[in-house]
């Protein structure tokens, strides 16, 4: 009996565990099907279970991108300025109001729009946004009073929150910065382990030229600072949970780089220029002693907001290489010296035409006897077609090169930058330039003679222009323009100097003879050559003209230059000044904008 109702039980035990089993498959098949078949909504009011896993996920706003900034030499701010906008959150029209109906009214009045564009904008959100007054492309700026009367209203999904903008208000983009935006291209070329990491996307934003893009690895930091809003199945606050705040957590992040750069002379000159009409060209100041970048100006300008605008607009002509006439008579008369081809002492004659190659002087009828500095301050086109063509093509070649002409001349690590792990140029898209396209095997008397006067394939940046001139003031010495001096961490620690630096030439340099020649010649320019009509100002100046036939458009056009220093006895700055594409009767505009600029740095408090 026993053994019988043993075996009856084991067969109830049996049973039980066998329908215990198909049980527990038959809901794990359920839940299988849940998860892996697409299922049609029993009504409008009920979507499918992943839908609403999705809708209660948090929606997430970027306050401040977590990017580092740039200040000037006085660190003043030249990007980031942190101000108070309104963050609105996607809802259901119905679940917007939290007291008061009439707060939406109330909100409209607030940013002086009309409920209805309010409302129809507050229901169109997919993804949370500020609110931009219309065309702004930027969050609206609240003012205190507007914060106030917003902080009055009960509204869900709506709060004042701070942004942090790249571009403060009132301060144009430099190109010397540069701008950041999307650039899926570059994205893939700088950072493809991050993208396949997933720790960055393509639609992030990148430096896409100047110090936003030689430093961009330093820049990106450690992520971003979000506000998170949580919301339920049917787009209603999760209230309690419906607020959360991430933000970075590393205390070294975000960097700041501190520029070469003076905000109040930059901002001084970029209105000047505006003012004057420089519709296509460049300003670049030197530092005399130092060589650093005090300001540089390019025009047309980038967009105020770093996006849109035509694709000229964010060229930085500035360190573009362009066709530059007779301030190259500055190289030509130097590479004339070093091989000893002329002398000081001796008389040349100008009867306006050269007699070959269809060549003739500026000066109709010419410029008559006239000695080396004489043929410099008129920019007697016979006289340097004729030095020219008592040289070689290596021997302009080699003095240009070390005059730091031919070759990009701005600020680079000679090694791997440590904190990048990769060589740096703190300006990528620098033009280095040239005096020949190819060097020449064969001579071409007609080639040496326009490249003597700044013609046929010479081309160099205003940079380039400038730094010349320092390296005539210190010498022959040529040095490399800085546009940084150091980046710290988010602490204030240091993370890496930018040291000053020469440029050492292969060939070494010119000799201190030849570039004291020349500071003469280009004083005599000022003095009662081509230069004298800006004679008169708050500092004497020294410089050299320059104008170029280029054609544009298909048009024949004029590149017009002046480049020189002040004050003479004591130079300061260095300034080299590029009008480009002006019609063929115009007057030197460069001229009169350098006249401009050296009164503005000769000014009070500069």
């Amino acid at each position: 009996m026993s053994k019988e109702w043993r075996r009856k039980r084991q067969r109830r035990v049996y049973h039980v565990l066998l329908g215990m089993s198909l049980l527990l498959a038959g809901i794990m098949l359920r839940l299988a099907w849940l998860q892996l078949v697409p299922a049609r909504p029993a009504s409008a009011e009920i979507s499918h279970w992943k839908t609403e896993s999705v809708a209660q996920r948090e929606r997430e706003l970027v306050l401040d991108s977590g990017r580092g900034d740039f200040v000037d030499r006085s660190g003043l701010a030249l990007t980031g300025e942190t101000y108070e906008a309104l963050a609105v959150f996607p809802l259901q029209a119905k679940a917007r109001p939290a007291g008061d109906p009439a707060d939406v009214k109330r909100l409209a009045a607030a940013l002086g729009v009309s409920e209805k564009r309010l409302s129809r904008w507050m229901e169109s959100l997919k993804e949370p946004a500020f609110w931009q007054a219309e065309g702004a492309g930027v969050p609206l700026k609240l003012s205190t009073k507007q914060q106030e009367a917003i902080r009055r209203i009960r509204l869900n999904g709506v709060r004042v929150l701070p942004y942090r903008n790249r571009y403060p208000s009132g301060l144009r983009v430099k190109h010397a910065i540069g701008y950041v935006s999307q650039h899926p291209e570059l994205l893939r070329l700088d950072y493809a382990l991050r993208l396949r990491e997933r720790t960055m996307k393509l639609t992030d934003l990148t430096g896409g030229a100047g110090l936003e893009r030689s430093l961009d690895a330093l820049l990106q930091g450690t992520g971003p600072t979000t506000v998170s809003y949580f919301t339920d199945g049917a787009d209603k606050p999760m209230h309690g949970l419906e607020w959360r705040l991430k933000r970075p957590t590393n205390p070294f992040y975000p960097i700041r780089v501190r520029t070469t750069l003076d905000l109040t002379v930059q901002n001084r000159l970029e209105a000047y220029v505006d003012r004057e009409g420089l519709k296509e060209g460049a300003v670049v100041v030197l530092d005399a002693d130092t060589a650093d970048v005090v300001a540089m100006v390019s025009r047309p300008g980038i967009p105020s907001r770093g996006d849109g605008g035509l694709p000229e607009d964010y060229v930085n002509r500035a360190v573009r290489a362009a066709t530059p006439g007779s301030i190259f008579k500055l190289v030509t008369e130097a590479a004339a010296l070093e091989a000893h081809a002329v002398n000081e002492r001796e008389l040349f004659h100008c009867g306006g035409d050269y007699g070959r190659y269809g060549l003739h002087c500026w000066k109709r009828g010419g410029h008559g006897t006239l000695t080396l500095q004489d043929a410099l301050a008129g920019s007697c086109n016979v006289v340097f077609a004729a030095l020219a063509e008592r040289l070689d093509a290596r021997q302009l070649y080699v003095t240009a090169e070390k005059l730091g002409i031919g070759e990009q001349v701005g600020w680079a690590s000679a090694a791997p930058f440590a904190p990048l792990g990769k060589p740096l140029r703190l300006l990528p898209e620098e033009e280095g330039g040239h005096v020949f396209a190819v060097l020449p095997t064969v001579r071409d008397g007609g080639q040496l003679a326009q490249t003597g006067i700044g013609q046929r394939d010479v081309k160099l940046s205003p940079l380039q222009a400038a730094n010349l001139v320092v390296t005539l003031l210190h010498g022959g010495m040529v040095q490399e323009p800085r546009l940084v001096t150091e980046i710290r961490y988010g602490t204030g620690q240091l993370l890496a100097g930018i040291p000053r630096q020469a440029w050492p030439s292969r060939y070494g340099q010119v000799s201190r003879e030849t570039a004291q020649t020349i500071l003469r010649g280009m004083e005599a320019v000022v003095a009662y050559g081509t230069g004298r009509s800006i004679a008169d100002g708050r500092w004497p100046v020294a410089g050299k003209s320059g104008t170029a036939q280029v054609m544009h458009g298909g048009a024949a056009r004029l590149n017009q230059w002046f480049v020189g220093y002040g004050p003479v006895r004591s130079p300061r700055y260095a300034v080299a000044v590029l009008a480009e594409n002006r019609g063929v009767r115009t007057s030197n505009q460069a001229a009169r904008l350098f006249r401009g600029v050296m009164d503005i740095l000769a000014s009070p408090g500069q």
